[in-house]
């Protein structure tokens, strides 16, 4: 279920920031900014990314505005976090169990 995002990595004329452009929006119009340490709370697309990016490396601060997102590096670690923004959206991934017609099929009855 769901597809993955498409992401471009971007240099930035800042050292220590990264930005990665998506083919999605997450925030619409909008955007929402996230430190190091902050609890987030929320269940919108972005405070999910937010969570994800902040497990994923020990990043200072994430901002996303609609389709670009913005990392603060700090001490954390570039690898792999294009696949992290990638995968937002897909839930069948492993170790999730895909339901059979019928399953379905009875919890729509």
């Amino acid at each position: 279920m769901g597809q993955p995002i498409t992401v471009v990595e971007k240099t930035s004329s800042r050292e220590g920031i990264i930005r990665f452009e998506i083919n999605r929006s997450l925030t619409g119009m909008g955007h929402e900014r996230y430190l190091l340490g902050q609890e987030i709370t929320g269940s919108t697309p972005a405070d999910e990314l937010a969570r994800r990016l902040f497990e994923h490396s020990n990043f200072n601060g994430v901002h996303v505005n609609a389709n670009v997102i913005t990392i603060d590096i700090g001490e954390g670690k570039t690898d792999g976090v294009a696949d992290v923004i990638a995968d937002l959206h897909l839930y069948y991934i492993e170790g999730v169990e895909v339901p059979t017609d019928e399953e379905i099929a009875a919890e729509n009855s």
